[in-house]
Parts: C-alpha cells; sequence; structure tokens
C-alpha cells in the first residue's frame, strides 16, 4: 500500500502507534508531517493532556507544532460541555491540567449538585471519586465519556487504564444512563479537527494504526482509512516516493 497524498485536501492523522510511542518519536513521523503539509490535525483520544503539553513534548522532539494542529478527546469534551452547558457545576474526573483548563473555561469543579460529569483519564481516580461522580449521576447530571478506550499500552508496554474503564466503573455503579462520548471512533472529534484546518471531511483521509477506533471512525465519517503499522511509515513512505510524488 502507498499513500496518495494528491487525492485529498485533508489529513487526519493519529499520534499514539502512529506518530508516536509513549514519549518516543516513531521511525517516519517527520516524513509524514511533511508530506502533508499544513493541511494536517493529529486527532487523538487522549483525555488527560492539553495541545500545550503536547505541541511542547514535539518541541523537545524538534517538531515544531503549532497546539492549534492537536485535537484531543478530553480537551474536545470540556469544549463540547462548555457550549451546551456554559459556566455549570461540574464534576471532573480527569488530570491535574484538565482541570486547570476547566477552571479557565468558567465552569465550577464540584463535589456534590453537580449538572455535568465529565469522565477522562485520571491517574488518581478513587473510590470516593467513584461515589462522588455516582452521586451526581443519580442526582440527574448529563454525562459526557471523553474517551470510549478501556485500556492503553503504558510506557513500560504493560496496559493502563483509560477513561473507558473508568466510565464503566461508574456505569456498574448507576446503571446504564444516556450518556454522550467524545473520542474516536465517534466522529465529533474528526469534525473538530476538520474544522480546525478548514477542510470539510470529505476531502480529509484518517491515518492510523487502530481500525476499531481510526478505521471505524473514518468509516462513520465517511472517509478513507490508511492503516498503518506501528514503526513501519518509513517502508509505506519509501513506496510512495518512488510511485506517486
Amino acid at each position: 500500500m502507498s499513500f496518495n497524498f494528491a487525492a485529498h485536501r485533508g489529513f487526519l492523522i493519529d499520534l499514539d502507534g502512529t506518530l508516536a510511542s509513549g514519549l518516543h518519536l516513531l521511525p517516519g513521523a517527520r516524513d509524514l508531517l511533511a508530506a502533508t503539509a499544513d493541511r494536517f490535525a493529529i486527532v487523538s483520544n487522549d483525555s488527560e493532556h492539553t495541545p500545550d503539553q503536547l505541541a511542547r513534548r514535539f518541541r523537545e522532539w524538534r517538531l515544531p507544532l503549532p497546539p492549534e494542529r492537536i485535537v484531543l478527546a478530553g480537551v474536545t469534551a470540556l469544549e463540547a460541555a462548555a457550549e451546551r452547558y456554559p459556566g455549570s457545576r461540574l464534576v471532573l474526573l480527569g488530570s491535574p491540567a484538565l482541570r486547570r483548563m476547566a477552571r479557565n473555561m468558567g465552569f465550577e469543579l464540584v463535589e456534590r449538585n453537580a449538572q455535568v460529569v465529565i469522565v477522562a483519564r485520571d491517574r488518581q481516580f478513587t473510590y470516593a471519586k467513584l461515589a462522588m461522580a455516582a452521586r451526581a449521576v443519580r442526582d440527574g447530571a448529563d454525562v459526557l465519556v471523553a474517551a470510549p478506550d478501556l485500556s492503553h499500552p503504558g510506557a513500560d508496554g504493560y496496559l493502563v487504564p483509560e477513561a473507558g474503564a473508568l466510565a464503566a466503573a461508574l456505569f456498574a455503579v448507576t446503571g446504564p444512563v444516556p450518556h454522550r462520548v467524545i473520542g474516536k471512533p465517534q466522529p465529533e472529534l474528526f469534525r473538530h479537527a476538520c474544522r480546525s484546518i478548514g477542510i470539510a471531511p470529505e476531502h480529509c483521509v484518517v491515518i492510523g494504526d487502530n481500525p476499531r477506533t481510526d478505521g471505524a471512525g473514518a468509516s462513520g465519517l465517511g472517509v478513507p482509512f490508511w492503516q498503518v503499522v506501528p514503526g513501519k511509515l518509513p517502508d509505506l513512505l519509501r513506496e510512495t516516493v518512488t510511485t506517486e510524488i
């Protein structure tokens, strides 16, 4: 398989497993971003970090990248809540960075009488937090799940819990309740990325390593999916250079 870059105007590129693995940039990532020039957005189910944090990581890799090009499930969940429930009382299961962002956006972070519950990756998740979120849900708070992933390979290769696992624990307590999922494979994250680069979804292609998130997301969006193997990008790009560019 080779990448026909000329056939598409926009490129929605996965992060983990496609461009990076943990704290390490994968081979071929620089060449892929160079080939897509200013027509790409990075689209990730990361629900812990902010675009500024990841932009700093890219700078450490000597690959400057505007934060506006990085679309993350956790931040997008906050933005979706801010659009529908501006200035609301919020129970947020999430990282310190996400909590700071929520306060800066005008949310009141509370333990009781919440209007909204957002479930993101929370490394300090506890029994008390689970009880607090369950109480808010049973009292009628709306629920947003930043990303449905149950687990993800950590820096040492072992699986670590993701937002979906925390949401599963919450729903085990509350029983099934209506909720909104923001992250891949749902289309909202991809559409947000398309708006960030000013290119309509029908003119884009999704590039990623995971058929269940990237591939299913592309299918739901009605656009092509280019599947990559982590660390094997150079072979695909070499074939592209020799056959299509």
